[in-house]
């Protein structure tokens, strides 16, 4: 970004096709916020992809954990001896087909405290909050705000009768120029605002 070095794009500087990151999700970082993809997506080695959304945003030292962190627990030692090389390579056998919890998702419009800790599997949805120095380690709802080690939803941001509302009128879908148009709507108004906003057909009649 013009005058902030420490602030990325992301979706330019993607080239793994296991991860997919919507337009406009940025990722501050004062070292080298252009290493996102190899400084902070670890142990990614497929097949699993992390997806990250549009217009999210995302703290210094944001990480995701993936599948391949995994080590085996069904025995009596953790230690992953194939990896090592040598003649332990003959039972590497012993590390394929490590359960897996899936894709890596987060939905669009998600806020990422600084030092965040995502594992992998989990699912984060639209409009959520991840506070500063959260270990998420399962799914978290629309609009929901989570702290802590492990995290816990503290609360939701809105009633659930306008997260369905914020969910149908999907702001982030808009053409760019009607984002733009509305900006102060999108930030600060109010929900009935921001379907009043809305680009025609978008909204169903209540």
């Amino acid at each position: 970004m013009p005058g902030q070095p420490r602030v990325v794009l992301l979706k330019p500087l993607v080239t793994s096709p296991l991860i997919e990151v919507g337009e406009y999700s940025y990722y501050d970082d004062p070292e080298d916020a252009t290493a996102f993809e190899t400084r902070n997506v670890l142990y990614h080695y497929g097949p699993e992809k992390l997806v990250i959304g549009r217009f999210c945003a995302l703290g210094t030292g944001v990480r995701f954990i993936m599948n391949g962190a995994n080590h085996r627990m069904d025995g009596p030692s953790t230690f992953p001896f194939p990896t090592m090389g040598g003649s332990w390579a003959e039972n590497f056998d012993l590390l394929t087909g490590l359960p897996g919890r899936g894709d890596t998702v987060v939905g669009n419009d998600v806020w990422f405290g600084n030092g965040a800790t995502i594992l992998a599997g989990v699912r984060i949805g639209h409009g959520a909050i991840i506070g500063t120095g959260s270990v998420v380690t399962k799914d978290v709802p629309d609009y929901g705000i989570v702290a802590g080690n492990p995290a816990r939803l503290i609360r939701t941001r809105f009633e659930p009768g306008d997260i369905a509302r914020l969910l149908a009128v999907a702001w982030w879908d808009w053409p760019a120029e009607q984002i733009t148009a509305h900006v102060r709507t999108i930030m600060s108004g109010r929900v009935a605002d921001l379907e009043a906003a809305a680009p025609a057909g978008r909204i169903p009649p209540r």
